[in-house]
This record gives structure tokens, C-alpha cells and sequence, in this order.
């Protein structure tokens, strides 16, 4: 019986009902251990034998792919796949797929969540209550303030939709605009330089550098509008933290979200610890509707490609 590893979080820890269809199509599911990220050695052991590989957001080096001699798919659980060295892939002719957009409604919402919480002060005025202070920040209201959206992707997008039911300004900058999304006259396409300079805040919905430079460096922030907020539910890459935790002790960067880290669990970090800052365990995608679309369709994905290559 061929094998399927699987190790995205959601599916280790609870499992799923599309998960079925490979068992019945006559594949043995291998998991990674419960709710962690595997690193490059045990991903090595358990891909021994696999000819599929259900991947989340662990990295898939050279090296793993060196040692999964029978593996033939990779089906990522969501869109991005700058996890996996795709030159290795290539060179092994291992097919690589991804689910694009099936968790695109639930980032965006949480991308709105965050937006709300910062201008508000929720999480830090709910904590502050419960330690037995009783302590106000004045808020901010979000019609006529100017919202910044770098990657205007599906995700991208459905932030712009809510954003504008808001009444707010919406600014979007992608390499590959679509002409074709326009939401409300409240919503342009602008400059990268345009945006930072003229958003209260700015969102990160866009795939990391191939060169792997923060788009939000200490340039980046000091192009931004003094007291301006960031929000980061795309990729830790994305953000410079050394320059985000300065910009932040300075006072010049009012606020930041994030649901992303460079290491999951990230671990104690001056910046996790900051005042102005609010932290999610990458909870984005992670909603009953987004895991069951995004699972259906990397199982559909990983389907087609094996029942293709048996032929």
C-alpha cells in the first residue's frame, strides 16, 4: 500500500472528513506528530516510502526532498509555497500543488479583527481590566481613515470589501494589479511609496521576496505616516522585527498585529512582550470553513496527480 504523510497542524491534531478519500482510494495516511511543525529530520524519517506528501507550512529543504526517494506530489494546504526549495522539486520532477484562495475568507477576517483590535485597544484593555487596572486608550474611528494593502490578491481583496464597508479610503499596491476589481470608489490602485506614506494602516497580504528582503524594513518604516499601525497575517519575512520593535520603542509606528512568525512557536521575544503589540498563533486560515475548502482541495489536488501518474 503506497503512503500519504500529512502534517499540516489542523489535520494532525483533529483530522478531517475529505481526508477519507485517500484512505479509500487505497493510500495509508502517514501523520507528523499532533499540532507541531516537523523539522527537516523528522520530516526525512516520516517521508520515507510516501509517494504524497499533504504539506503545511514547515520547510521543505533540499535535503528532505533528497530523502524521500518515492515521493512524486507535494500538495500544499494552502497557496504559498515559499517553504519548499521548488528548484529540488523540479530537479526530481516532483509535481508541487497548491489550494490558492481556499483560506482566503478566513485570513481576511481575522485581517479585520486585528484592524478593529488596534484601533480600539481590545486585547490590551481586556487585559489590563483582568490584572485589576482600570485603564483607557482613546481609539481611533475607522471612516475616512486610509487603509494600505500591499498584495491585492483574493485575500487582498476581501480585506478591500470590508475595509470599504467601513467607510474607509482603500489603497492597494500589487506588481500584477487586475484591472478588473474595483470594489467602491474609495479604492485605487497607488505606488508602494504612495501607500506607506499616505495609510493609517498598512496590511500584508503578499508572498515573500525572491530575494528574500523585508518589504517592511527600517526604510519601509520610516516611509510610513508617523502613527500609523501594521498588520501582518501573510508572512514573517515580510517584516524587518529589529527595525519594527525601534520604530515601535520610538513611538513612531503606533501599533502592529501578527499572526506570523519566522519560528513557530516563536518563543519569548522583546517584541512578542511589547505593549503595542498583538499576537495571534497563525490562526488565519484556521476556521471550520477555510480548513474543510482548503483540505477538500489539496486532497483533490494530491488525487488527480497520483491516480494521473499511476495511468
Amino acid at each position: 500500500m503506497e503512503s500519504i504523510l500529512v502534517t499540516p497542524r489542523s489535520l494532525t491534531q483533529g483530522g478531517d472528513p475529505a481526508l477519507d478519500r485517500l484512505s479509500t482510494a487505497g493510500y495509508r495516511l502517514v501523520f507528523s506528530p499532533p499540532g507541531v511543525q516537523p523539522g527537516e529530520r523528522e520530516l526525512a524519517a516520516l517521508l520515507r516510502g510516501c509517494v504524497g506528501y499533504l504539506a503545511g507550512v514547515e520547510t521543505i529543504s533540499a535535503g528532505v526532498i533528497a530523502s524521500a526517494a518515492s515521493l512524486r506530489v507535494i500538495s500544499r494546504n494552502g497557496s504559498g509555497i515559499d517553504n519548499i526549495d521548488l528548484e529540488a522539486c523540479r530537479s526530481r520532477g516532483i509535481r508541487v500543488l497548491r489550494a490558492e484562495g481556499a483560506n482566503a475568507e478566513g485570513v481576511a477576517e481575522l485581517t479585520i479583527g486585528l484592524l478593529l483590535d488596534l484601533a480600539r485597544s481590545i486585547t490590551h484593555s481586556s487585559g489590563r481590566l483582568k490584572a485589576g487596572s482600570w485603564e483607557r486608550r482613546k481609539g481611533f474611528e475607522l471612516p475616512g481613515r486610509s487603509l494600505g494593502i500591499v498584495g491585492c490578491g483574493r485575500v487582498g481583496r476581501a480585506v478591500a470589501r470590508s475595509a470599504l464597508a467601513f467607510g474607509m479610503e482603500v489603497r492597494a499596491f500589487d506588481p500584477y494589479p487586475d484591472a478588473g476589481f474595483a470594489p467602491g470608489l474609495s479604492f485605487r490602485y497607488t505606488s508602494l511609496e504612495e501607500l506607506l506614506a499616505r495609510s493609517d494602516v498598512v496590511t500584508l497580504h503578499a508572498p515573500p521576496r525572491e530575494d528574500g528582503r523585508a518589504v517592511i524594513d527600517g526604510a519601509g518604516l520610516l516611509a510610513m505616516k508617523p502613527g500609523a499601525c501594521l498588520i501582518n497575517t501573510a508572512r514573517a519575512e515580510l517584516v524587518d522585527d529589529r527595525a519594527l520593535l525601534e520604530a515601535l520603542e520610538s513611538g513612531r509606528l503606533l501599533g502592529y498585529a501578527t499572526d506570523v512568525f519566522e519560528k513557530e512557536p516563536p518563543g519569548a521575544t522583546p517584541l512578542l512582550a511589547h505593549e503595542r503589540v498583538i499576537a495571534t498563533p497563525h490562526i488565519g486560515g484556521f476556521t471550520e470553513e477555510s480548513v474543510s475548502r482548503v483540505t477538500r482541495a489539496a486532497v483533490e489536488n494530491l488525487l488527480l496527480a497520483l491516480e494521473g501518474a499511476r495511468r
